[in-house]
């Protein structure tokens, strides 16, 4: 086995669908853990090919897709079984919490992915614990980046301004689509028509600012002129504070990611 992966949520059935399609190991390379008999049926029938089973294999890289509350023990239980390297995806739980089960020596990667990573548009941060090296990190970017883009970072507690920004971040966004199809609603537009002018509008936005040059602010002023309709709407905007509160929301998120790692 290349990888086994424990848990079998949504998260870990995404990456291993994205390393498949990526060529990055066949089917019979790996195993998923999942304790949900059910959940392991529909995970075979998913991804044929793979192994799936209720217990986890000795000596296989592995990574662990499992909720923060129970990391303790899995990690404990990966010890028993000597794996020889770990990449977790649980929210708040640090690698040297992780390292102080797994014992010493153990490369342990820590990363923050989010949910766009479903369809193949996720954005991640790994960083690594004490014995991780430049391979491990490696390592654990190219599984990531089946799913997305991966951006490494050297300290990992910017691991907890990661999930503020980028962890959380498409929450906000679904926000915004819920209260921009509103609007709509309320403009008197029927109600598909405002979700499909708000869908295709992030969607657009967002792939015209990958694909340019340009920072946002220069796109945003591309399409204000002054006295127009733009620029009255982001007048309402910037008297609200706007930028504070989304910096709030951000800062709020990170804090709450701190605690939860203490």
């Amino acid at each position: 086995m290349r990888l086994q992966v424990i848990g079998g949520g949504k998260m870990g059935e995404a990456l291993l669908g994205g390393l498949l399609d990526d060529g990055w190991a066949t089917a019979d390379q790996f195993h998923v853990v999942e304790p949900d008999g059910d959940r392991r049926a529909v995970l075979a029938e998913a991804l044929p090919g793979i192994s799936v089973g209720g217990s986890a294999m000795a000596g296989v890289d592995t990574l662990v897709a499992v909720k923060p509350h129970v990391v303790a023990d899995v990690c404990a239980g990966l010890a028993a079984l000597g794996v020889p390297r770990v990449l977790s995806i649980a929210a708040g739980v640090t690698t040297a919490a992780m390292e102080s089960v797994l014992g010493d020596g153990v490369p342990v990667v820590r990363v923050m992915p989010n949910t766009p990573s479903l369809v193949g548009q996720g954005a991640a941060a790994v960083a690594g614990g004490r014995a991780a090296t430049p391979t491990d990190l490696d390592w654990a970017a190219g599984i990531l980046g089946a799913v997305g883009e991966v951006v490494v970072v050297d300290d990992e507690a910017l691991i907890d301004a990661v999930t503020g920004l980028s962890g959380s971040g498409p929450a906000y966004v679904f926000l915004l689509a819920e209260a921009l199809m509103a609007a709509g609603i309320a403009e008197g537009l029927p109600a598909d028509v405002a979700v499909t002018l708000t869908e295709q509008t992030l969607l657009g936005a967002a792939t015209l600012l990958k694909a340019s040059d340009d920072p946002p602010s220069t796109l945003r002023e591309n399409v204000t002129s002054k006295g127009g309709t733009t620029a009255a709407g982001l007048a309402v905007f910037e008297a609200a504070g706007f930028r504070d509160l989304v910096a709030d929301v951000v800062a709020a998120a990170a804090a709450r990611s701190r605690e939860l790692g203490s």
